[in-house]
């Protein structure tokens, strides 16, 4: 579940390519255009008063066709390029004016990078090269080699470390990338076009596997993408970039039911919904009538509900129960759990809205969505699934 922290904040960055970035800044502060800026200077404005912020816990999409500022952006937030204006905080501190050591400790512990390119070192071991950052930091060998086994563990590779880049596919290649970054158990995960360069198949199998990792570990990635199913599969949110400038922030169903300007619905547009969203993009956690069962019955409405969810303590889903003909004042626990539907549909939150379809139009009831670990996040209707299939 994602926090509703901030773990990073941007606030009014600027970035200028050239030997006048000053010149550019005023400029710009006057009203003149990143063109006319460029005409007149020679300037390039890469990053144009960019703001928003990263809660913890989440994947971080950032997209937008080539050119538009993204691919400078991530490198913006560990100040591989130097903002040119504004300030990027990291749980609360600013990290703008760090000096080099300072910064290259929250490069090494804070942010760790994965790369579209492997960039694996051929003559080392796959444990090695995981164990390579660590290494640098001058941890001893056997500590290091330690938690870069842990790392391999995590993406699958476990068994592979005494091999070589070599003996291994682009897609295991870009899993010991992934466990180098990892090894560090870094606060945040910057992934810049980290799969663009595996086949489709492979591509698939690693946005899979990130989205499990950052389920089972909770950790915060920042992820790069020119590609708008992958970033609407993987991302818990997404800020839509053109000429510099971060045009819209939101979930994909949010983007793609409210676009900003003409920009972002032509980005959208003839997207499959049913292949893009997920159940918990859809739910509608207010629909549906709730019943807690702590012990005794909180009371429910019954004369305006067919169905009930039972729910207890932890917000998880004991069963669905028909409401028809059931006096709520004279109902107890016992009872409505004697009551409850046999073997009712349910579907978890990450599954797709496309594999969900069936099991809706043929539910007697609004369907639950669950987490995977069986809290309730809301229910989907007929009505509600109908609604979002006929977006176009």
């Amino acid at each position: 579940m994602t926090d509703t922290t901030d773990i990073l904040s941007i606030r009014n960055v600027y970035k200028v390519f050239g030997e006048q970035p000053d010149t550019a800044m005023q400029m710009l502060r006057n009203g003149a255009t990143k063109d006319e800026i460029f005409e007149k200077t020679g300037q390039t404005v890469g990053v144009f008063d960019a703001s928003f912020s990263v809660k913890k816990g989440e994947i971080f999409v950032i997209m937008g066709l080539s050119g538009s500022g993204k691919s400078t952006m991530v490198r913006l937030l560990n100040r591989l390029i130097e903002p040119t204006a504004g300030t990027i905080e990291l749980n609360g501190k600013d990290i703008t004016g760090l000096g080099d050591a300072d910064l290259l400790d929250v490069r090494r512990k804070e942010m760790s990078m994965v790369f579209q390119s492997f960039a694996l070192m051929p003559h080392m071991s796959v444990l090695e090269n995981a164990a390579f950052g660590l290494e640098i930091s001058g941890v001893d060998k056997k500590e290091r080699n330690r938690r870069a086994q842990e790392a391999l563990e995590q993406v699958g590779l476990g068994e592979h470390g005494a091999s070589y880049p070599h003996q291994l596919s682009g897609g295991m290649q870009q899993r010991v990338g992934l466990a180098r970054a990892l090894t560090n158990d870094p606060t945040i995960l910057l992934m810049d076009e980290a799969f663009s360069a595996l086949d489709p198949l492979i591509r698939y199998e690693m946005q899979g596997e990130l989205i499990r990792l950052q389920k089972e570990q909770e950790r915060t990635i920042i992820f790069i993408s020119h590609d708008l199913d992958e970033a609407i599969r993987i991302g818990d949110r997404i800020a839509i970039m053109e000429g510099g400038r971060v045009v819209q922030i939101g979930t994909p169903e949010e983007i793609m039911r409210n676009p900003a300007d003409d920009y972002v619905e032509t980005f959208f547009k003839g997207v499959d919904v049913s292949k893009i969203l997920k159940a918990g993009d859809v739910a509608c956690p207010t629909s549906g009538c709730t019943i807690r069962i702590n012990g005794s019955v909180q009371p429910f409405d019954s004369a305006n509900n067919d169905f009930g969810y039972l729910l207890d303590n932890s917000d998880k889903l004991q069963g669905i129960v028909p409401l028809t003909g059931l006096d709520a004042a004279q109902t107890n626990v016992d009872h409505l759990m004697q009551q409850r539907v046999d073997q009712h549909a349910a579907v978890y939150s990450d599954d797709m809205v496309k594999d969900i379809v069936k099991k809706v139009a043929n539910a007697e009831y609004p369907v639950p969505v669950i987490e995977r670990n069986g809290t309730f996040c809301g229910v989907i209707s007929k009505d509600r699934l109908l609604q979002t299939l006929s977006h176009t």
